[in-house]
């Protein structure tokens, strides 16, 4: 199945590209959370749902996505997999036309993301993962007419540099406090600022050692990215202020779909709990 949703992702990459590449100026709309909203966003989405709902599985699978409607919560509650999609992360990044969006698909089961596929239409490169498989990325050559798959891993942590990735649109304010705590622990820590679910795929392929969202993002953002970072090796966890690492982020589709905030580590051996106690402030 997860070679099926990579060309489901690809295709919706297609339709992006398509808006991306006209001449002219992206029209843009404003969802009531005041998000951003082009025709790319509606276009992706209209292929990646129609696709997988033709997609042939034993049982049926329900499916949330930013773009559309959100099934009741005692409708979504009874679930126990579902699809979480995100048609255009980034669209802030698309609209700025820096490259630096994604197409988002996850299957998530029991709160687990356990296959996801990240694709970056603009950079030609698709990152996907499934538990029990691993995770690879795909870099398309298109004039050459090929593709280049490789298997991802993260990076062992060293204890003289670290690099710390943050949103592109976001900023790092809220992360001062964490990045002072680093700084006087490491030789060099070296901050990059990056766009959409790019930020989980470079901990995957091991170029970053920590990626934290410190502010609150919506499920749809993370799973797809979580699921590759997992199967890769690392993981995505929700912190408290007793144990940074304390439990992995779960996908529970509650009331806003909201993510408080969270830590997305390559290396699961490396001390985070040491390394980030008292570094940021988060409930316990």
């Amino acid at each position: 199945m997860l070679e099926e949703v990579i060309q489901i992702a690809r295709r919706a990459g297609e339709a992006i590209l398509e808006v991306y590449h006209a001449s002219g100026a992206v029209e843009v709309q404003h969802k009531d959370d005041n998000s951003p909203l082009t025709i790319a966003d509606e276009r992706s989405n209209r292929v990646i749902v129609e696709s997988l709902r033709a997609l042939n599985l034993p049982m049926p699978v329900p499916l949330v996505s930013e773009e559309c409607p959100l099934p009741a919560l005692s409708e979504r509650k009874q679930w126990p997999r579902f699809w979480l999609i995100d048609p255009l992360d980034g669209t802030k990044e698309f609209i700025k036309r820096n490259d630096e969006f994604t197409v988002n698909i996850a299957l998530v089961e029991g709160g687990v993301p356990v296959l996801g596929v990240v694709v970056a239409p603009a950079l030609n490169t698709t990152w996907a993962g499934a538990m029990a498989y691993g995770a690879f990325r795909e870099c398309h050559a298109a004039r050459q007419g090929r593709i280049e798959r490789v298997e991802i891993a993260p990076r062992k942590l060293s204890r003289d540099s670290i690099t710390v990735l943050g949103s592109r649109s976001h900023g790092v304010e809220s992360m001062d406090a964490l990045l002072a705590g680093l700084q006087a622990q490491f030789k060099s820590v070296q901050i990059e600022n990056v766009g959409s679910s790019l930020k989980f795929c470079r901990v995957a392929e091991g170029s970053a050692d920590l990626y934290p969202r410190l502010t609150p993002v919506c499920e749809w953002d993370a799973a797809a990215a979580h699921a590759v970072l997992r199967a890769a090796g690392g993981d995505v966890f929700s912190p408290t202020r007793a144990a940074p690492m304390a439990e992995s982020l779960r996908y529970r589709l509650d009331d806003g779909l909201l993510v408080p905030q969270f830590l997305a580590v390559g290396d699961l051996e490396a001390p985070w709990n040491q390394l980030l106690a008292n570094c940021f402030g988060v409930s316990k």
